[in-house]
């Protein structure tokens, strides 16, 4: 059995993983949700968050033992984490998350993807410092496939996301490097093109990227197979 620590990605809090930590926890793990600075109860102000104060948030919650899944943005301060700190986790799990390029911020990596669907409804900010969703994307691009009561459950808890930690470049090297990682795929993403997860691990051992037939919000759409899967590759660190 495994320790889980799941990060949220943007504009999300611990509150997304509501119910996919029963269903890991049935299956004899233990589990952790943690609150990104200026996400969820956290009451860090947006113009204070940082990629390194993300970075942070996650080691403080990570044990030697802990696999650390990161959903979405969340991808950045996972792998921040892991350059930091290679022996403070167990190891990764993107869950349809930007698998950082040394060098290149969150931004300059959404960039790369050939589609950009979710453009149309970002709204930042009057400060520049954020960025929200405009709710009648929400459900299109997040949640398209979720059972309509978990959409409302979901929708009025984003919250603005600091565009600050996500147009910070991250270096990485052997650190990042030697720590082991597994992939979800997920196929129906119609936020993070399915094809551009496919790009970001096009070099990775055929056997540590797995995939999912579901939207971006795997949590949502299908906890208990969510649970299956993270179940099944936890048997592979």
């Amino acid at each position: 059995m495994a320790d889980f620590l799941l990060v949220h990605g943007s504009c999300h809090g611990a509150w997304c993983w509501r119910d996919l930590i029963p269903a890991l926890q049935e299956r004899g793990h233990t589990v952790r949700a943690i609150n990104m600075p200026s996400h969820g109860s956290d009451v860090t102000p947006i113009a204070e968050v940082t990629l390194e104060s993300c970075r942070d948030a996650v080691l403080a919650a990570s044990t030697p033992d802990t696999l650390i899944v990161g959903h979405s943005w969340g991808g950045y301060p996972i792998s921040a984490a892991a350059e930091h700190d290679p022996k403070a986790m167990r190891g990764l799990i993107y869950l349809c998350a930007y698998v950082p390029i040394s060098g290149l911020s969150m931004v300059e990596m959404r960039k790369r993807a050939k589609r950009q669907p979710l453009l149309q409804a970002v709204v930042k900010s009057d400060d520049g410092l954020s960025f929200t969703i405009d709710p009648e994307h929400v459900p299109a691009l997040f949640y398209h496939d979720c059972p309509a009561d978990r959409v409302l459950y979901a929708q009025p808890r984003l919250c603005p996301q600091a565009i600050k930690p996500q147009s910070t470049p991250l270096i990485m090297t052997e650190r990042y490097q030697s720590v082991p990682k597994s992939y979800i795929r997920c196929a129906d993403d119609r936020t993070i093109p399915p094809e551009y997860q496919e790009e970001m691990t096009a070099d990775w051992p055929p056997e540590r990227v797995h995939v999912m037939n579901s939207s971006h919000s795997p949590f949502f759409a299908d906890p208990q197979g969510l649970a299956r899967l993270l179940t099944r590759i936890e048997g592979q660190f």
